[in-house]
């Protein structure tokens, strides 16, 4: 067979070769700048969502922070109106207290000067003044002579009788009529004042009793406020914690996925530059093969070639040649460990008989020396590229485990403080409810003296009214 030949096959299998090889890494970097394409994509978005994720989280956070406040201005507001009312009730309290004894006083005066006319009334009546103006009723008369609003002539009269010795008012009788007139008069003017001042009584403990019941609601109802809000307050204070840790870790999240995208886009680029690199670099190696079958595959070529073929003259020649190929290729076929196409073409030259072939497959051989020092060099290039991204790779790891034990410090402290803010309202609310529980022990007090008030007056009123029957019966038979 022709050597040269083999030569040409020898280039059109590296062809071959070098085209699947080509193919090869044309779809493993498609894949690799799809996924570049889909991580820039993602990440993106990713930003984009993170964004808006903030923009939303910092209106929201604004917007409770808002409604905490005016919690925290509601509740003092309860505050302040339950404690106005409190006070409006204690005052109205001790005003009706004072009033409820000046009305005590005026009635017990009133009653017992409507005592001392009535005998004075009867003792004239029945003509014994003299024995009446020895009796306390008697001094009583005469301060009210004084004290009471009565005309002068009417008073000197009254002073006249109630100054007569008992000796003499035994014949008092011309003027005991008008007297007795006056009497009646002065009598009929005080039962018609404590009416007066027993009806303002009644409309003033009335009065009192609704102000009571409306302050004691308002109380009652700003409690209620009070404990609502609270606990309103509290959990849109732990709505302002979540938000703000939500909003702290999406911007923590927003700078890594920024940090990653420019990573990624410069990787990227890098990879890209190196393929169309290294995509120029395989063309320009399959036009030179091209050019090179082309170059020693042409008829004229051939022909040349075969006028080199050895004569019988140098058979000697191509015996020592053919010796030494022999070795050559048994010393490659003793030693073939690697499955490099370029080495099967070594042997394939060194299996020919053309003398001058042994030259060429010395220059391949340097040549593949050449190119697998080449090689050597880009694998301890890539190596240290790859030991540099697994250090890069270490470290971030490094710095992503820190970040994890602070978020989870951070997490441990937030749960403290909220666990602290709910035994803090639960104290308040149990402040709140002992303070109502003291309200309302007050006001069953007060409601239960009330009631003992009038039942006072009730039985005051029906001793009254017994009086008025015993007198009644009295004047029927001294009066009939």
């Amino acid at each position: 067979a022709n050597p040269i030949r083999r030569v040409v096959t020898l280039l059109q299998q590296m062809q071959e070769k070098i085209t699947e090889e080509g193919k090869t890494a044309e779809k493993l970097a498609n894949k690799f700048f799809c996924q570049c394409e889909t991580g820039v994509a993602d990440l993106k978005e990713s930003i984009t969502s993170g964004k808006q994720k903030i923009e939303h989280d910092s209106s929201a956070l604004e917007e409770v922070k808002g409604a905490k406040a005016q919690l925290a201005q509601e509740l003092e507001q309860h505050k302040a109106d339950r404690e106005d009312a409190k006070d409006a009730l204690a005052k109205a309290t001790a005003l009706r207290e004072k009033e409820a004894g000046i009305f005590a006083k005026d009635s017990a005066d009133y009653k017992t000067n409507l005592a001392a006319l009535g005998k004075a009334i009867t003792a004239l009546e029945k003509g014994a003044a003299g024995g009446f103006l020895q009796t306390t009723s008697a001094a009583r008369l005469r301060q009210l002579t004084v004290d009471m609003d009565i005309s002068s002539v009417d008073r000197d009269m009254l002073t006249a009788f109630l100054t007569t010795s008992s000796s003499d008012s035994e014949g008092y009788a011309p003027q005991s009529g008008q007297v007795v007139g006056i009497l009646k008069q002065m009598k009929d003017t005080m039962e018609k004042d404590l009416a007066e001042i027993t009806a303002t009584e009644e409309q003033a403990v009335k009065d009192y009793e609704g102000l009571s019941a409306a302050k004691t609601k308002e109380i009652e109802a700003n409690g209620a406020a009070i404990e609502s809000k609270t606990e309103r307050h509290g959990k849109v204070g732990m709505e302002i914690v979540a938000l703000q840790e939500d909003l702290d870790d999406t911007s923590k999240a927003l700078l890594d996925d920024k940090k990653f995208l420019a990573d990624l886009e410069q990787n990227c680029a890098t990879k890209q530059q190196e393929w169309e690199e290294r995509s120029k670099i395989r063309a320009d190696e399959l036009v030179a093969l091209a050019e090179t079958i082309k170059l020693i595959n042409d008829d004229d070529a051939l022909e040349l070639f075969k006028k080199t073929l050895p004569s019988p003259s140098l058979l000697q020649t191509s015996v020592a040649g053919t010796e030494v190929r022999r070795r050559a290729l048994g010393a490659l076929r003793a030693a073939k460990r690697s499955t490099d196409p370029r080495l099967d073409a070594v042997m394939l030259a060194l299996s020919g008989r053309s003398t001058g072939t042994f030259d060429k497959v010395l220059k391949m051989i340097d040549e593949m020396v050449a190119l697998l020092g080449k090689e050597q060099s880009d694998d301890d290039d890539k190596k240290a590229y790859c030991e540099s991204a697994l250090d890069k790779a270490e470290d971030e790891k490094k710095a992503l485990d820190q970040q994890a034990a602070d978020l989870e410090k951070a997490m441990a402290d937030a749960k403290e403080e909220i666990a602290t803010l709910t035994e803090e309202i639960a104290a308040l609310v149990a402040g709140i409810k002992a303070l109502d529980k003291s309200v309302a022990e007050a006001t069953e007090q007060r409601k239960a003296e009330n009631a003992e008030y009038k039942e006072t007056m009730a039985a005051d009123k029906a001793a009254k009214e017994l009086i008025g029957v015993a007198k009644n019966r009295l004047n029927k038979f001294y009066n009939p």
